[in-house]
């Protein structure tokens, strides 16, 4: 019997989980994230619960959508609970993908070098990168024959939606040749910076829906991009720093990618004057990178180039270099970042600053944040979703109000800071995105599961999509 569990991202956005079985004892689970802030799974599983909570006997693969940590960062849990199988991606992500796992293993479970190594060997033993648009064989029992297609899904670099075409007993009885699954992951916002926009596929039988914005919609790439420099003008104008807490992987270098062309249409217009009078233009702006991994990270968009999008390859061909331009400084080592944030209490020439992580739950920007926020000639942009119970939510929610603060580490911090956000800057499709990728397939679902979004962006985009296909029934898990 063909039926879905979902493990996580079904109260909330993080700890994206599902498991798809494909007969009454064989299963493919697609990603295994992390959980982020208050978020937990059905069973009550949150970020202080980092073991696999659900029976894996019946897991043969696993498909990752993307190497977002709350789509991976449980994947050593699986591991170390006994999965063998294959572990199917993208081409480009297999090449992200062990990055995001040493990552996670310091942060979250030791630095003993070996381990972290023979965890990484263990997920190369099993891992099988794939080509976008060919299908591919899962290894199953019995008269059952699944096979997985992954295609562009435009959300960070090697992200793909999938799609499972299963043959079974039970679809061959209803005189079928076969039933298609298509996971969304998350989808990207159209015209985002670097990759191709998500296409449709020509059918889906059956849909797992992501609804981060499945209650609003974005701005244009124009508009955003307008915003982002109005932003950063504001900021600079009184030689403050502009703080920007962003994924490491993804988000990090679309913002580079836009920086670069701001700053290249914007040569030598002075932008703002120091303390001393002195005019500063554009070029002259420090952009800090305050991140191991995000410059690793660039490093593999870099070289992974022929996955860019045609605009993003016209640039290169042009002489510019959209993610490694002079103004940027990438800070590695610890001693050094200490020394930045003492640097910029004490500053008065204009800096802008990229750190993870994205929604402020720890990394590098929590110190720039404990150091720079009570100042208010400095800036908190925000260009992500900040989830329930994150510090970058709790920021947004309080800095308007009198005497606003945040807690880190058991302490109070003063928001004195000015705080903006760009919703638009979202990786992730917006309402009438997520309806045009069901309305452009040929052979529509007759069933769509939405998962990944609030209780209120999955109840809008419910009643919008059964309004739009009276015929298709939607389930909000």
């Amino acid at each position: 019997m063909l039926s879905i569990k979902h493990h996580g991202a079904v109260q909330g956005v993080t700890g994206s989980c599902h498991e798809l079985f494909v007969d009454s004892d064989q299963s493919v689970l697609v990603d295994c994230g992390l959980f982020q802030g208050a978020e937990t799974s059905g069973s009550g599983a949150d970020s202080n619960s980092l073991e696999i909570d659900f029976d894996i006997s019946a897991v043969q693969a696993l498909v990752i959508t993307h190497v977002h940590i709350d789509h991976v960062g449980r994947l050593p849990y699986l591991l170390a609970a006994g999965f063998t199988g294959p572990i199917y991606c993208s081409k480009p992500s297999a090449a992200l993908l062990p990055l995001v796992i040493e990552d996670a293993l310091k942060v979250g479970v030791t630095r003993n070098a070996n381990i972290i190594q023979a965890c990484l060997d263990r997920l190369a033993s099993q891992l099988v990168p794939l080509d976008y648009k060919t299908w591919a064989d899962i290894p199953l029992n019995n008269n059952t024959k699944v096979q997985v297609r992954l295609c562009r899904a435009g959300h960070i670099l090697g992200s793909a939606y999938v799609i499972f075409r299963v043959s079974n007993e039970e679809i061959r009885s209803q005189e079928k040749r076969y039933h298609d699954v298509l996971f969304s992951g998350d989808l990207g916002a159209p015209y985002s910076p670097l990759l191709p926009a998500p296409q449709s596929p020509y059918r889906a039988d059956q849909l797992v829906l992501e609804s981060t914005y499945g209650d609003r919609n974005h701005e244009n790439r124009a508009i955003r991009r307008k915003y982002l420099q109005q932003s950063l003008e504001h900021a600079l104008s009184d030689s403050g720093t502009v703080l920007i807490p962003a994924f490491s992987i993804g988000r990090t270098q679309e913002l580079l990618y836009e920086l670069e062309h701001i700053i290249h249409q914007n040569k030598h217009k002075a932008v703002s004057k120091t303390s001393s009078g002195v005019s500063l233009n554009w070029e002259d702006i420090d952009i800090i990178i305050d991140s191991p991994l995000a410059s690793r990270f660039t490093e593999v968009y870099r070289s992974l180039a022929n996955y860019w999008d045609d605009e993003a390859k016209r640039r290169v061909s042009s002489g510019r270099h959209p993610l490694s331009f002079e103004q940027v400084t990438t800070i590695d080592d610890h001693a050094t970042h200490l020394q930045t944030v003492s640097y910029l209490q004490r500053q008065t020439r204009p800096a802008i600053v990229i750190a993870a992580s994205g929604m402020c739950a720890g990394g590098r920007i929590v110190n720039y944040l404990k150091a720079l926020l009570g100042d208010e000639r400095n800036d908190v942009l925000f260009v992500g979703y900040q989830a329930a119970g994150t510090p970058g939510r709790d920021i947004l929610r309080y800095h308007n109000k009198p005497n606003g603060y945040v807690v880190f580490d058991g302490e109070h911090y003063t928001i004195s800071a000015k705080v903006q956000q760009i919703s638009g800057y979202s990786a992730h499709a917006g309402q009438r995105d997520l309806l045009n990728f069901i309305k452009r397939m040929r052979v529509k679902p007759q069933k769509i599961h939405l998962v990944h979004g609030d209780d209120n962006a999955k109840c809008t985009l419910k009643g919008l999509i059964e309004m739009e296909n009276p015929e298709c029934e939607v389930v909000v898990p």
